[in-house]
């Protein structure tokens, strides 16, 4: 009997979709001693560009009683925690920025190491409630693997966080062998390849419409990262590999397999006729791939579906049931805290119970390694009941900020 059975009128949800990091000075003493120095002059010139780390409300980041206390309101008892806060010598985010000089590279390096040995900490204050996703560069993928076997070492069970590859990054394409390394070495360890959205997407200047098209675009760059690993043959050379795509949406996700199908098929069927000018594209393609795209998405893939809406619950099964982890993006503004119980009801309301208990934490715990048993007890306590979320949400709450609650928030997108 599973513990979403014992807790017999209550859900077990685990958000597949946080984030979290160290205060910036707190990260001093997870960097090795050389570093001390250069960390010292580069902190007291460092001004953080966003605003929500500079908030009273910034310590949800790093607050380890805070943050478990605000996600069991909320009905979450476990949650697969990404990076947020900038770690030492990056200047803003940490997903993809290749450093200009080999002594910055190497700083970064020692920076992302430092908040992967703070996540194995703050994980650790929380047994069995937190999986931590690590962070690598791309630029040296011997140093990359290198730091997947420590980090899984130090007990950091979330998976890689793959940084993009986005245009003028000069890094070879993630459909690119040279990165076999790093899928072998994840499968071999059972950890997941996460790709989150806005890690790929090249910079836009500071035009006027930047913001708008980083927001029609943004997901789109991250959502490459399925189609370079399947026509890549990553997944047919490592087959028990995982790939998560986490806060990209998921409604997209049918369409894209018809498309990557349909591209596919009529590629391989053209490299059988050489007298014709498709020919060249699909030469090589059936045996470097090995299966098609969507055979390797029922196989191989998942969804992190961060504030999940309606439409995209009715979607389910052409995505995969077995698929979709929902998210709570805390403690970001756009995600659900804290009303995840309300964005739940309008999402899944009047669903088989059975298929809302795999959206909600079933599949992520198969995914990231959690113990639904233990975690059930405290599920027990604070989980969601049954008629709870069988209510459909009438009104949504007024200061609520998530996209999920606002008007047309059912609308197809992404």
């Amino acid at each position: 009997m599973s513990a979403q059975d014992t807790t017999e009128d209550r859900y077990t949800v685990i958000s597949a979709d946080c984030h979290a990091g160290a205060d910036l000075l707190d990260y001093k003493p997870y960097l090795e001693s050389r570093h001390h120095d250069a960390f010292d002059a580069w902190a007291a010139t460092y001004v953080n560009p966003y605003e929500d780390l500079l908030a009273d409300t910034a310590d949800r980041n790093w607050n380890s009683e805070r943050r478990l206390a605000e996600l069991e309101a909320d009905g979450i008892v476990a949650e697969v925690v990404f990076p947020n806060t900038i770690p030492p010598f990056f200047p803003s985010a940490s997903l993809m920025a290749p450093a200009p000089t080999r002594e910055e590279f190497e700083q970064r390096w020692a920076g992302l190491r430092a908040h992967n040995r703070w996540l194995a900490d703050f994980c650790a204050a929380a047994p069995g409630r937190r999986a931590g996703v690590f962070q690598i560069l791309l630029n040296d993928v011997d140093l990359a693997v290198e730091e997947i076997r420590r980090s899984v070492k130090a007990g950091l069970t979330g998976g890689v966080m793959l940084p993009g590859t986005p245009p003028g990054s000069g890094l070879p394409e993630l459909y690119s062998s040279a990165y076999d390394p790093i899928w072998a070495a994840c499968a071999e360890l059972g950890v997941p390849v996460n790709h989150h959205a806005g890690s790929a997407s090249p910079p836009l200047g500071e035009e006027p419409a930047a913001r708008a098209v980083f927001m029609v675009e943004t997901t789109w760059f991250s959502h490459r990262a399925l189609w370079h690993l399947v026509f890549g043959g990553a997944f047919r050379r490592h087959p028990e590999l995982k790939l998560v795509l986490t806060e990209q949406g998921s409604g997209w996700i049918p369409g894209v397999l018809d498309m990557l199908d349909y591209y596919h098929g009529r590629l391989v069927a053209a490299a059988t006729k050489a007298d014709t000018a498709e020919s060249k594209f699909g030469a090589g393609l059936a045996d470097s791939m090995g299966r098609g795209p969507s055979q390797v998405w029922r196989e191989n893939c998942f969804v992190g579906a961060s504030f999940m809406r309606p439409h995209e619950a009715a979607l389910r099964d052409r995505i995969g049931l077995d698929k979709i982890m929902w998210g709570s993006d805390y403690p970001h503004d756009e995600g659900t805290h804290p009303y995840s119980r309300e964005g739940l009801r309008l999402t899944y309301a009047g669903l088989p119970r059975d298929e809302i208990a795999a959206m909600v934490g079933g599949n992520a715990a198969r995914v990231y390694g959690f113990d639904l048993d233990r975690l059930g007890e405290i599920a027990a306590r604070v989980g969601p009941t049954v008629r709870e979320l069988d209510e459909p949400l009438k009104e949504a709450p007024a200061d609520a900020t998530s996209p999920v609650f606002a008007q047309g928030g059912s609308v197809r997108i992404w």
